[in-house]
This record gives C-alpha cells, structure tokens and sequence, in this order.
C-alpha cells in the first residue's frame, strides 16, 4: 500500500504550510500529492505549484470538479501539467452534487449521472489518445456541439499538443454501487469517500471485476497524538459539514453513504441539525466511532495497529490529511 498526500482544498486563502508538506512528504517517500476544489481554490493551480517545488512525486486531482470545464477542457489542463511535470499527473475526476453544480457553477446536475461520467470520460480518453478528431454522439457531451442553438459551423478537433502520455490515469469519486460499478469498467482507478477497512465486504461485488492495477485510494486523516477523542474533532468537524451542509436536505450523497455505512440514524440526526443553524451540536453528534473507523487517529501504537486493517484490504494507496511532519514521518515509517 502506497502513501499519498491529500492536502484538500483552501479555506479563505492559501495554506502555507501546504507547499512544505508536499516537500515533506516527497522526502519521506511518499508516492503521491494531492489537490482538490470546492467553490473557492482550483484544483489545478495549486498542483501547477507544487509541480515546480518537487521532482519525483505524482500529483493528483482529488478531485477536479467535471461541472467546473468542459471534458475538453480538463484534458488540457491534464495533458498541460504532465508535460511540465515529466509525467507525473493522475487525472482523479467528481461529478460533486446538485448544490455545487446549480448554485455555483449555474449548470444543471445531470439526470442520468452515470451517462455524464462515461462521456465525460471517453472525451477525455480520446483527447490523451490524439488518434483523430474527438466525435461523440453524446447527452451531456456531443462533439462537436450539435443543439438546436448551435450553429452549424462546429468541426472535429484534435489537440495541437501531443500528450505526453496516452495512458495518462484517470481516476473517480464514486460513492453509489452502480456508480462504483462503473468505475471499475472505465476509470484506472477509483477515490473512494468514508473508507472503513473494517468494513470492505460493501464493496467486494463492485470490485470483483477490476482489472489488474486498478487503484483504490481513499482518504483518511491522521494525526499523532495522545488524546484520541482529542484528535478526532477534526474529523468530526468535517463530517459535520458535509453530511449536514453539502447538499440539499432531501438529496445528500454523503449523508447517504454514511447510512449506508450503519450510521443512517445518526447521519440524519447531523444533518437536521446542521441545517437548523446549530452547527457545533451537528458536530457533536458525530459518532466518535465512525469518525474513528475512517481515520487514523491517535498514539504511534495504535496507529501502527490500525494501520494493519487497511494494509489488509484492497486498498492501494492510502491518502491522508495530516497536519504536520511529524504525522506524515510516523506513518511513512510505519508502512516501510
């Protein structure tokens, strides 16, 4: 099982701890860096950064937001990037949800979300193949454009730039079984959200079939420390918000997942609250034990005894949120 970095996104400006991390993490050895975007800081910006401050770490989207740019678009930045990085890019791509699609990004959230990954995918397949113009008779992603507001004059195009690498990975934030299922069909990998290693029996049939070297890279945060419950209040903290404010009371893919989980009473309860204002309460009621289950939390030993359970699934790389050296020395040494 690999180690990768998941420096997430920024809160009101950037982190400067971020940039130092990423050097950290390269020294220790870890295999990956990772980025990601909400409705703030892009994805790719940062990574362009930490590109040119390291030499031998990949670098991955966690993800690139699809509603955010066309498919044609996302390959560009990918094929841009694997070029100044001498290859080092993975491509990990998120559909997000309703609430970010239509409130930020003023764009419809598919009806059929399974058809908008598959074409969003294969255009970006045929972008990093550059075997001929990109055509696809699509629902979401026709090219050339052929609505009835379009005008007529639209021609199949391939990119000026030779990609670097054809095989460039792409990988998905998937959270439904079908959705998964999927992944596994058209992706090289799959980011997985909520990632419980005691509890890998829920996604063996979604799994069954992926090919070999398919990744598995689910996240988890992980601190080193003495007080556990201590610890994991910055986990709680995040569940907090995205189970009970990202999305829409009637449509929440993380409280889904996390009912799915064994948690359903308790993923409503967070969000009732959260929704009613009363933010601090919603992050109370977090179960400490699912808050546990899905990080890495704690003394070295207990760490190191946890770390076990997730070398033992399929998990391939493991990326984690850490707030400091320390954190990412232990687990570094911890899974040589």
């Amino acid at each position: 099982m690999r180690l990768g970095l998941a420096l997430g996104y920024w809160g009101r400006g950037p982190d400067p701890r971020h940039l130092e991390l990423a050097r950290q993490a390269e020294r220790f050895g870890y295999h990956s860096v990772w980025t990601a975007e909400s409705w703030g800081s892009d994805v790719f910006t940062p990574l362009t950064w930490i590109a040119a401050h390291t030499t031998r770490v990949k670098l991955g989207t966690a993800i690139a937001q699809m509603a955010a740019r066309t498919p044609t678009a996302t390959a560009m930045h990918a094929l841009t990037l694997d070029h100044l990085s001498g290859g080092r890019m993975m491509l990990g791509l998120g559909l997000s949800g309703p609430q970010v699609v239509e409130g930020w990004y003023g764009r419809p959230f598919p009806k059929s979300p399974l058809t908008a990954t598959r074409e969003y995918v294969e255009v970006i397949r045929q972008v990093l193949r550059r075997e001929a113009p990109v055509r696809l008779d699509g629902r979401f992603h026709p090219h050339p454009y052929t609505g009835p507001d379009a005008g007529g004059l639209g021609k199949p195009l391939k990119p000026i730039v030779h990609p670097l690498r054809p095989d460039l990975p792409v990988l998905l934030g998937a959270e439904g079984p079908k959705n998964i299922a999927q992944t596994v069909r058209i992706a090289d990998g799959w980011l997985p959200l909520y990632w419980s290693p005691g509890r890998t029996e829920l996604y063996e049939a979604a799994l069954a079939d992926a090919p070999e070297g398919f990744m598995v890279a689910p996240m988890a945060q992980a601190r080193v420390c003495t007080d556990v419950a201590e610890g994991l209040l910055p986990v709680k903290a995040m569940l907090g918000f995205y189970i009970g404010g990202m999305g829409h009371a009637a449509r929440n893919f993380h409280a889904d997942l996390m009912g799915r989980m064994g948690y359903e009473a308790e993923a409503r309860r967070v969000q009732e609250l959260f929704l009613a204002g009363r933010r601090a309460e919603a992050v109370q009621a977090v179960p400490d034990a699912f808050a546990d289950e899905i990080s890495l939390v704690g003394p070295r030993e207990r760490i190191a005894e946890r770390l076990e359970l997730w070398r033992k699934g399929p998990v391939t790389d493991l990326l984690v949120t850490a707030p400091d050296p320390e954190t990412l020395r232990t687990l570094a040494d911890l899974n040589s």
